[in-house]
């Protein structure tokens, strides 16, 4: 992993293969070893062809360790990603990001829309727009003294992967109060970029891709068939999709 400052903020990246570049953005309680590493995304668009930059974002993985809500906000964390391109020098990316990382993934095409090639927003659909619930109780069992203590099931749910990526789970807490900012239709009716979003459908968390697609001028919709949100970042066919879709405009 590398490093280096966006505005103070140290955030760590791997930076591996030959190519046209893609940046990787992971999701909450994840880190880019957990979300791209060990699913076999970095490997499989290496092989592609492809210089792939996978970051930690800022409370997770490697990344500096933040405890103020306001230092979550997901526009705050796209500019992250778009100071990460900056300092390797890379005028246009692709950018794929998955869940949260969709999210953050959406307002870097929208704020720095010169530096978007292409965006894959995964494990997000109609939810991106509509939000999402729960913040509350997730946090809240982000900082019990124990998993035991927590009784909402969706909650310990999301303390059982933290616990199981090891982060620091008062910084997730944190960034889990900040971090789901809505986006309007209009907003995403504004995005330049060719888009393609994939969403598991099993996946309730993220809500259908159509639905989003739908709002995105000229986005493409992709079931990733009989996955929830968990499952779906690994499989097989996402991954065909993703290739098609940046060989597309090779």
């Amino acid at each position: 992993m590398h490093g280096f400052d966006s505005e103070g903020i140290e955030i760590a990246y791997s930076d591996e293969g030959r190519g046209a570049p893609i940046l990787l953005i992971h999701g909450f309680a994840s880190n880019s070893a957990v979300n791209w590493a060990d699913t076999g995304w970095v490997k499989t668009l290496t092989r592609a062809g492809r210089r792939v930059i996978a970051m930690d974002n800022r409370g997770h993985g490697k990344s500096e360790k933040l405890y103020d809500p306001d230092k979550y906000a997901a526009p705050i964390m796209a500019g992250d990603a778009g100071r990460l391109l900056d300092h390797l020098k890379i005028p246009r990316a692709d950018v794929m990001g998955y869940s949260m990382g969709a999210r953050i993934s959406a307002f870097l095409a929208m704020t720095r829309p010169e530096k978007v090639r292409g965006a894959i927003f995964a494990g997000l659909g109609i939810n991106m727009v509509r939000g999402l619930g729960g913040a509350g109780p997730i946090a809240s069992a982000l900082e019990a003294p124990g998993i035991e203590d927590v009784t909402n099931e969706t909650a310990r749910t999301f303390r059982a992967f933290a616990e199981s990526t090891k982060s620091d789970l008062l910084a997730l807490a944190a960034c889990i109060r900040a971090s789901r900012d809505k986006i309007t239709p209009g907003a995403l009716a504004r995005i330049t970029a060719p888009v393609l979003v994939a969403v598991g459908t099993k996946d309730v968390i993220g809500g259908p891709a159509g639905d989003l697609a739908a709002l995105i001028p000229g986005a493409q919709a992709f079931d990733i068939e009989d996955r929830d949100h968990m499952k779906a970042v690994g499989d097989a066919s996402f991954k065909e999709r993703v290739l098609a879709f940046l060989e597309e405009r090779a």
